[in-house]
């Protein structure tokens, strides 16, 4: 007979089996979650509209952009609590600063004057850019406002050649006119030492000035661009028109000197009549003389080459002819005595002796047909 085991007394458990199925379970603990149902420990997301509204307040170009997207953004992100509140608010902030300053740019109308600014300085800066001796094409032509100059070797064929820079002093603009007389006044002068011998000036090319406009001014131009230029008919120049002490000799540049002397004085002859106006003409012809006088010795006093002392000789001795004829210019009792006395002073200048006396030195022998070489007719507003 079998003894029963004790009330309570069970076998013991198989611990590799299942656990019975009347066995109850371990509670299970739910995670924790933060306010905005997220765990606690979930990496936070930043709100890209705060990012962009960053930006854009920070390039401020567009502000209204920039506050709204921040808005929208600090609005988001006390819903889903995401980062970048901070980035936010900064958007807003720069943003408004932004509107303001637009606004004020706007109403003072800066903006509108910068851009006028720039667009003239756009288009001013190629002409502004000549150097002396420097050679261009200039597709729209010289007369009127004038932008697109381009600089090209003097060997290609070109439009102009740039013989004269004038800087004039600041303050407010002087008026065209005026800009148009200093023109004439100091690029004359920078011509006849550029170009020396005005006898071998082409026929076809004339005297610009490329003179700063009253909008170029306000933008700090204050350059006059003195050029030669040819004539739109003409065709396209070749080799630098330069002829100054660096491309000729003592010698040619010794005459040309008191020739161009000459033609200076001669140049000046009053525009009225001698019958309307007698005593003006008087006072040029003692001009004339006196600088005849002081340009003859000059030639006397030169030491030339032996194949040129006989021309020039005989050229000085021309002028002294024609300086008799303008002493008696300069006291003549009227009208018909001083044109007599004129033309026959006329005669002596340029005439066959000096023809004589270039080709012994190499120089143009030409004369230039009548207002050639005197340039200072065109002008073109920068």
């Amino acid at each position: 007979m079998s003894i029963p085991p004790p009330p309570g007394d069970r076998q013991p458990r198989d611990p590799f089996a299942p656990p019975p199925a009347d066995l109850p379970t371990a509670p299970q603990t739910p995670p924790p979650y933060g306010p905005y149902g997220r765990p606690y420990g979930t990496p936070v997301s930043v709100n890209a509209l705060a990012v962009a509204a960053l930006v854009l307040g920070l390039l401020c170009f567009l502000p209204v952009a920039g506050l709204v997207l921040g808005l929208v953004a600090l609005r988001q992100i006390k819903r889903t609590g995401q980062s970048g509140r901070g980035m936010a608010i900064t958007g807003v902030v720069l943003s408004c600063a932004g509107a303001v300053l637009w606004a004020a740019v706007l109403s003072t109308g800066l903006a509108s004057r910068a851009w006028e600014g720039f667009t003239d300085a756009a288009r001013g800066n190629e002409v502004l850019a000549l150097e002396e001796g420097e050679c261009f094409v200039a597709p729209g032509g010289l007369e009127g406002d004038t932008y697109d100059v381009d600089t090209v070797p003097c060997a290609s064929g070109h439009d102009g050649e740039a013989f004269g820079i004038v800087t004039l002093p600041g303050g407010a603009y002087p008026g065209e006119a005026e800009v148009g007389d200093l023109a004439e006044e100091r690029c004359d002068a920078l011509q006849d030492q550029y170009a020396m011998d005005t006898w071998a000036l082409p026929a076809d090319v004339d005297v610009y000035y490329l003179m700063p406009s009253p909008e170029s001014w306000r933008h700090g131009d204050r350059v006059i661009t003195c050029v030669f230029a040819r004539i739109d008919q003409g065709p396209p120049l070749t080799g630098s028109l330069r002829g100054d002490p660096s491309t000729l000799d003592p010698h040619q540049v010794v005459f040309l000197s008191t020739a161009n002397a000459v033609d200076a004085v001669l140049y000046e002859e009053p525009e009225a009549a001698p019958e309307d106006d007698l005593a003006a003409h008087r006072a040029w012809a003692a001009q004339v003389h006196d600088v005849l006088g002081e340009q003859i010795e000059a030639l006397h006093g030169h030491t030339w080459p032996s194949g040129a002392r006989g021309p020039v000789g005989a050229l000085a001795a021309d002028l002294e002819d024609a300086r008799g004829e303008w002493d008696r210019a300069s006291a003549a009792a009227d009208a018909d005595a001083y044109s007599a006395h004129y033309e026959k002073a006329y005669a002596y200048i340029d005439g066959p002796a000096a023809v004589t006396a270039r080709k012994a030195l190499g120089l143009a022998a030409a004369p230039p047909s009548p207002g050639q070489g005197e340039g200072g007719d065109s002008a073109a507003q920068v």
